[in-house]
């Protein structure tokens, strides 16, 4: 089994070499990350400049694009056939509900999918970042479970996993994505020059965290399990939609 991992956190981050260490134990592992911290690209692609790939002393490829270049370049350009499955991650944070919206860690998988391979992201939900390891552990069994039992279907999961000890886990829930509140405000700030800068604002709370989301999942110390979907029409208006136009 050969596995295609990748991020947004860039090819230095601890959790994308935690996974890298766990999944070399299960599958031939080739890492093609981001050169630099690109959270919240989402899924876009860099398409007016050429892209470069180098090389790590850790063997870890990386190039000056996207989460969704990284992979979009792996499996059309640099590998030489597709691999088995697409993981991204592990992400410093959480990635439920509308975050899905803009991760880059979710793009990646994302890009996998739209590729034709079973993608997943995994994402550590929680900002301290204690136990990458207990994300791992979640990815290799997936993993596994994807290689004994193929879905038979395209797969794109979203996968967040609580910041606890692996022991501590209560189980795995097959979810839907929540929703949050919206994001806070931007934050001011002035230059040394002089000039208004402004930060994007911290994401909102949960406002969906009702049972059977990612968020309630969570705060329950279980694995959240969303399969996602890149179609995006809304299919209940289609109706509404003709009449209006007459």
């Amino acid at each position: 089994m050969h596995i295609l991992l990748s991020n947004d956190d860039g090819y230095f981050a601890p959790g994308l070499a935690v996974l890298a260490g766990a999944i070399g134990e299960i599958a031939q592992v080739t890492v093609v990350a981001p050169e630099r911290d690109r959270s919240g690209a989402s899924n876009s692609l860099t398409l007016d400049r050429p892209l470069s790939v180098r090389r790590a002393a850790n063997g870890f490829f990386y190039v000056n694009g996207t989460p969704t270049d990284c992979v979009h370049l792996a499996v059309t350009g640099l590998l030489d056939k597709m691999p088995d499955m697409v993981i991204s991650g592990i992400n410093h944070g959480a990635n439920m509900g509308d975050d899905t919206i803009y991760s880059g860690t979710v793009a990646a998988a994302t890009e996998g999918f739209l590729l034709g391979i079973p993608s997943m992201a995994i994402s550590l939900a929680a900002s301290s970042g204690e136990h990458f390891i207990t994300a791992a552990r979640v990815a290799v069994d997936l993993a596994e479970r994807l290689s004994r039992n193929p879905f038979g279907q395209s797969l794109l999961l979203n996968v967040n996993v609580p910041d606890v000890p692996f022991a501590s886990l209560r189980g795995t829930e097959v979810t839907r994505l929540g929703k949050r509140h919206k994001a806070e405000p931007v934050v001011r700030a002035q230059t040394p020059r002089g000039e208004t800068v402004y930060w994007v604002g911290a994401a909102g709370a949960a406002q969906d965290a009702s049972e059977g989301t990612d968020f309630n999942a969570v705060s329950r110390s279980m694995v959240s399990l969303t399969p996602l979907q890149m179609d995006l029409t809304q299919n209940n208006q289609l109706q509404a939609v003709r009449q209006w136009m007459g």
